[in-house]
């Protein structure tokens, strides 16, 4: 059976094929437009993915799309109306969208799918993300949490998964919602909404949680169950394109941040504070659904689980003793997980648990687009790049070398990575050992912010040498406590943590065999691993982007398949 996913019209557009309930192929819209976070019906990705399996449209059995598009218009309509005449300038730019195209979500997909004849489904956004959590999970059966912004009218909701059903049984509903308040203070502080609350979560390490205390008060109602009741008179996001008003600046008493300004104490403790907020909340959540579910396992959703400091709290503090996040649990995802709840609990299949970890994260991750060596050396020579060719047993040797003699290196390999993270097939590779190299990479190589991390990816077996974790972080959604910082300061974040990946021989035998030599070196079996993009652009797809990268950073190296590439 051939189902095809699709997320859209929000932000992170994507596509997935899935046959037989396996993913065979997923990419987001971005990677081929390179307009970051792209929300446009993703004909590009949809076209590859068709491309890729070699799979015509009228061999699709059904089309799924990620939420329904009716509910959200209604919800829509309701809050204009709720907050009229406020919101006139919004409808006029919302509305107009939706009646000319985004409503018509039946007649897009047939349009750009010539011969499918299938079936369309549309499950609601928050199943959708329920499904994609549980469906990648380990588990026969799971208590599941989702939060996020907003799908149609839910903003979080809770339920339960078991076998091949999930049924969600409680939410919460528009506009309370952890994800929009959060968002809310990324606004404020200087950085774009769907896209900065990483950077908030970031800044936060270097604050302390002063107004935690206020926002309570002021901002947000929370019971003891985490449900919530935001304060309204302090948002605006209901009716402007903007999230907070005046009244909200009034309230800690300084102005919106402009973006790329200078950020100063005050910045750093409001950040501190919700963060502190929102881990709060999130636990109360947990261990209300950990009363209310027959599970000791949770697997959690929606884009507030790409929250790796709150998803840590949960796992560490939290009452259930199994979790998992799957590697994109934001929108994008939910266009494998909208094909999974039809495979698996609309057409009544029945789920097959992968049970090997590794070979879980290599079905769940390594699902994009690929280049043959014969491929990348064409587009070298015919673009006159020199290169060095380095036969395979010695592709891994130099490059590990490379990168402990203090060179920033491009590794562009294999099949690229489904999710907001590079996990080590299109990464840029820099020393752990070097102090300065955080700077040298946020300045000379991202072109972003001083004070943003960078991610450690540890060989598997040495993960509880270096970090206060136990478990496997394949998908960089925890941020651990770092035990032996000296040993690795460019990745010892200021609080004295990191956001891990760990990499198992199984998952990612190349990327595993170039730390081990790495290791071998140095005696650390530790790398940095920050995605090969800069900022403001999606990550790289093709050989022509990475070489493009080499060009525009200081990058010393780049690394494509197994041709060596200097910086000109």
């Amino acid at each position: 059976m051939i189902t095809l996913g699709i997320s859209c019209y929000y932000h992170d557009s994507a596509a997935a094929l899935l046959k037989d309930g396996k993913v065979i192929a997923a990419i987001e819209e971005e990677r081929f437009t390179r307009k970051k976070f792209d929300d446009e019906f993703p004909k590009n990705a949809i076209d590859w993915c068709l491309k890729h399996a070699k799979i015509l449209p009228s061999q699709i059995d059904s089309v799924i799309f990620y939420d329904k598009s009716i509910l959200k218009f209604e919800r829509l309509l309701d809050n204009y109306i709720a907050v009229a005449p406020r919101g006139l300038r919004s409808f006029l730019d919302i509305i107009p969208r939706w009646i000319h195209k985004r409503l018509w979500v039946k007649d897009e997909i047939k349009k750009n799918l010539k011969g499918f004849s299938g079936e369309i489904l549309f499950p609601e956004h928050h199943l959708s993300h329920a499904a994609h959590s549980f469906f990648t999970s380990p588990f026969d059966e799971s208590a599941i949490l989702t939060v996020d912004g907003v799908g149609e009218w839910t903003t979080t909701s809770f339920g339960f998964g078991n076998g091949s059903k999930i049924k969600l049984t409680n939410d919460i509903r528009w506009p309370h919602s952890l994800g929009m308040l959060y968002s809310a203070f990324t606004y404020f502080l200087g950085f774009q909404v769907n896209e900065g609350e990483y950077k908030l979560m970031g800044l936060s390490a270097y604050g302390k949680p002063k107004y935690y205390d206020l926002i309570i008060d002021e901002l947000v109602d929370v019971k003891k169950d985490g449900s919530l009741h935001l304060n309204m008179k302090y948002f605006a996001f209901t009716y402007d394109r903007v999230m907070t008003n005046s009244k909200f600046s009034e309230l800690f008493g300084i102005t919106r941040r402009e973006e790329d300004t200078n950020a100063n104490e005050i910045h750093y403790d409001i950040a501190a504070s919700i963060q502190l907020v929102l881990e709060e909340i999130l636990l109360k959540m947990v261990n209300h659904v950990y009363k209310k579910t027959p599970s000791t396992n949770l697997c959690l959703g929606g884009g507030v689980a790409l929250n790796g400091v709150a998803n840590y709290r949960i796992l560490k503090e939290g009452p259930f003793e199994k979790l998992h996040i799957p590697p994109s649990p934001g929108d994008a995802g939910s266009a494998i997980g909208c094909a999974q709840f039809a495979y698996y609990s609309y057409y009544n299949n029945p789920r097959v648990i992968e049970k090997n970890t590794s070979q879980a994260v290599k079905n769940n991750v390594y699902l994009g687009p690929s280049y043959e060596n014969q491929e990348i050396q064409s587009f070298l020579d015919q673009q006159n790049i020199p290169y060095t060719k380095l036969e395979s047993n010695n592709l891994l040797e130099t490059t590990a070398k490379l990168i402990s003699e203090k060179n920033v290196v491009g590794w562009f390999q294999g099949k690229m990575e489904w999710g907001p993270r590079a996990l080590g097939n299109r990464s840029i590779l820099a020393d752990p050992r070097n102090s300065d190299m955080k700077d040298i990479l946020n300045e000379k190589i991202k072109h972003r912010e001083s004070f943003r991390p960078f991610a450690p990816s540890i060989l598997e077996e040495y993960l509880e040498e270096y970090f206060e974790l136990n478990t496997p972080s394949p998908y960089m959604l925890l941020v651990a406590k770092i035990k032996k910082p000296e040993s690795i300061p460019a990745v010892t974040h200021l609080d004295g943590t990191g956001r891990v990946q760990t990499v198992s021989k199984e998952s990612n035998p190349l990327y595993y065999n170039l730390i081990e030599n790495f290791f071998k070196i140095t005696n650390i079996p530790v790398i940095i691993n920050t995605s090969m993009n800069v900022r403001g652009e999606p990550i790289v797809n093709t050989p022509e982007q990475a070489y493009q990268m080499l060009i525009k950073t200081e990058m010393d190296y780049l690394v494509i398949g197994n041709y060596l590439i200097s910086r000109p």
